[in-house]
């Protein structure tokens, strides 16, 4: 088996660092984007942000996955890898409410500006 160089391997975490970062701000984007669809400000609903991030949770939820659970190492390293390509697709999906965020955040900002 081929060693990794030093270069390879800092390539290869920097690309799951950007993933992390993309899992981490689905997860915190995706409960303030529910609230605003309930309140009605959001519009069009994002259908796909929310049945990917069902599918995500029903995934965790399931006793029954591709690797099992009950092999201690695999079976969580299986979820953590498929929940974690999910969210990076909420992530995706979710740009267009990152968009109305970032203006009405910046619009909220400039009304507050004093004259």
């Amino acid at each position: 088996m081929a060693r990794l160089s030093a270069w390879g391997l800092f390539r290869r975490l920097k690309t799951r660092v950007w993933a992390v970062k993309r899992i981490a701000r689905a997860l915190t984007l995706f409960l303030p984007m529910t609230r605003d669809v309930l309140k009605g400000d959001f519009r069009p609903i994002p259908w796909s942000a929310f049945g990917t991030m069902a599918l995500a949770l029903a995934y965790l939820v399931m006793p029954f996955d591709l690797i099992p659970d009950f092999l201690m190492l695999l079976g969580v390293v299986d979820d953590v890898l498929i929940v974690g390509w999910l969210l990076n697709r909420v992530d995706m999906h979710l740009a267009d409410y990152r968009a109305w965020k970032s203006e009405s955040t910046a619009a909220g900002a400039s009304s507050h500006t004093p004259s």
